[in-house]
């Protein structure tokens, strides 16, 4: 019986943690498609310099991160609802 619920528990802390891995990256994806309509050239001075292609990369990573922050808390959350009634 304990076996069980170690196998369950560990594979349910897989499985979120392989989701988490999905809707980050996808959210990245996205963040990175969307700041290509930014024109950064009005305020980096060479946007199309490593450095300025390197801060195009970390802004998608900080926007992706927060939206997918976002939606795997909302996910938590209505998973949560089932437990009110």
């Amino acid at each position: 019986m304990d076996q069980r619920f170690y196998d369950e528990l560990s594979s349910s802390i897989g499985t979120s943690g392989l989701v988490s891995m999905i809707v980050s990256l996808f959210c990245v994806a996205i963040s990175w498609w969307a700041l290509q309509n930014l024109k950064l050239d009005l305020i980096i001075r060479y946007p199309k310099s490593p450095q300025g292609r390197l801060l195009h990369l970390l802004l998608a990573i900080v926007l992706g991160h927060f939206v997918a922050g976002f939606l795997l808390d909302y996910l938590g959350w209505s998973g949560q609802i089932r437990n009110m009634f």
